[in-house]
């Protein structure tokens, strides 16, 4: 148990990071001017595709795997 404490804040770390740059890279298929009721002949329906459907898969399973560890952190701590 020793070691995942000591390898537990890293793989935080390193999931946050890859987190946030998948979020920052996708792009939205609304910009601001449909957000504001603007139109720009577009469908409401878009279909993620390539790169973009991997990072959206990527940011959903770094998001799910990195609540697991905090739970698993939670754990931890309050078992010491």
């Amino acid at each position: 148990m020793y070691l995942v404490e000591q390898i537990l804040p890293y793989a935080q770390i390193i999931l946050s990071v890859i987190l946030v740059t998948a979020i920052l890279l996708q792009q939205s298929a609304a910009g601001l001017g449909g957000a504001l009721g603007g139109s720009d002949n577009s469908s409401f329906h878009h279909t993620r595709r390539g790169f973009e459907k991997f990072l959206f898969y990527l940011s959903l399973l770094c998001g799910i795997l990195f609540a697991l560890l905090a739970f698993l952190s939670i754990i931890i701590k309050a078992n010491s």
